[in-house]
């Protein structure tokens, strides 16, 4: 973090996740890429561009990356004071507090609803779901991943609270919900988007997605080692609308 972007002082609390960094940058990447398309081919960069990420975690890294990489200006959310709590030291050390804000998400069941302000427009929503739906099922992808590395069993690898790491129904219902609260404020955000980790969730999301109406949505794939997962973003927006947009945020 130091390093590539400049972050001089990051740390988390005991037994929260410990994200691995590659792969949260190829999402802002990926992220970048996606605004950069519509967009003639130039990623737009600058404080103009806003972007919302769901779940922001007390590593707080995706807004890191994206403000590092693009001066991009985010908003972070949470159900979680404690994860929150530690991301705002982060932002206030670094003394990003004008570039990066925190926003908690008081009804645990909401994404969107109570986060995303009448006055709120944003070009691009991120997140990375929980994608497990129980703690049992985290725990027996752990025991997994471990007997294939030859290792013997442990605690998590990668460290972890419980709504970092399942929520029931895992990352279909995170996901159909993320759609449902979309339709809201379908006009709030350029592009929705948000991580899945299972290939065999993909058509119940899709099926969301046609149920909902969108314009538009795409599925970028990613792989950072033997590690596969893809994007799902989607859009409101017709190619009216999205030249409109353009012309006002971009350029």
């Amino acid at each position: 973090m130091k390093y590539f972007y400049n972050i001089s002082n990051w740390d988390i609390p005991k037994n929260y996740l410990c994200p691995p960094i590659p792969g949260r940058a190829d999402y802002v990447h990926q992220a970048a890429d996606l605004l950069g398309a519509m967009n003639g081919g130039q990623i737009p960069l600058g404080g103009k561009i806003r972007m919302l990420d769901i779940g922001v975690g007390a590593n707080c890294v995706y807004p890191l990356i994206a403000n590092s990489e693009y001066k991009w200006h985010i908003v972070g959310t949470d159900i979680d004071q404690v994860a929150l709590n530690s991301a705002s030291k982060i932002v206030e050390s670094n003394k990003l507090e004008t570039q990066i804000k925190l926003r908690l998400q008081p009804v645990m069941k909401n994404i969107f609803e109570g986060i995303i302000l009448k006055e709120d427009f944003f070009d691009i929503t991120i997140s990375n779901p929980p994608f497990h739906s129980s703690l049992e099922e985290a725990q027996g992808s752990n025991q997994r991943k471990t007997k294939n590395l030859g290792r013997p069993a442990a605690g998590l690898n990668f460290g972890g609270v419980a709504n970092e790491l399942w929520c029931t129904g895992g990352e279909v219902a995170f996901a159909k919900q993320m759609i449902k609260e979309s339709i809201t404020y379908k006009y709030n955000c350029f592009w929705y988007s948000t991580l899945i980790s299972k290939y065999t969730s993909l058509p119940e999301i899709y099926d969301a997605l046609k149920m909902a109406n969108v314009q538009d949505f795409k599925t970028i794939d990613m792989a950072q080692g033997q590690k596969k997962s893809r994007v799902i973003a989607w859009t409101f927006h017709n190619p009216h609308q999205i030249k409109t947009w353009r012309e006002k945020n971009f350029i």
